[in-house]
């Protein structure tokens, strides 16, 4: 009996001691909600790359959105030339995932909320987004500003 006590207390206690130790799936509302929580600790974060790659000498800040919010990531600039894609007007960014340590008042950056990065991998490869051009509108638009020049030059020619 109490052999079987010490062998659950010592599987219990190993999987406590490997759970601590190891890095966890977080969205960026539990990072902003829980911030004091997951501070310092090592997190796993996931979502697209948006705007651009800010070098900064030998590093560079990105910025991931997972659809709520966007979190800065602070990594060696040379991880970045894995990124392809960024999110912007004309296309989808490469969504990443991202393993490092939380900050949420980081004192090497002025206090802001960001995550060093200690790696990062692409999931899914970011694309070119193709945007059709209305031509009825455009045609209807051309139409319409061509007939305000009209009444505005008729305008303009009766008060002189």
């Amino acid at each position: 009996m109490v052999a079987i006590k010490t062998f659950f207390i010592t599987i219990f206690t190993g999987i406590l001691i490997a759970s601590s130790g190891s890095a966890m799936q977080v969205t960026s509302t539990e990072l902003v909600d829980n911030a004091k929580e997951y501070d310092k600790k090592e997190v796993i974060y996931s979502g697209e790359v948006i705007g651009d790659i800010m070098k900064r000498d030998e590093y560079a800040w990105i910025n991931v959105s997972d659809g709520d919010n966007a979190i800065g990531i602070w990594l060696p600039y040379e991880e970045t030339k894995k990124i392809e894609f960024t999110g912007q007007y004309r296309y989808k960014g490469d969504i990443v995932k991202i393993i490092g340590i939380f900050n949420r008042a980081c004192p090497e950056h002025g206090g802001d909320l960001d995550i060093h990065a200690k790696s990062i991998e692409v999931i899914e490869n970011g694309y070119e987004i193709k945007r059709n051009i209305n031509f009825y509108g455009l045609l209807i638009g051309i139409i319409l500003f061509i007939v305000a020049m009209t009444l505005t030059l008729i305008i303009y020619r009766k008060k002189l």
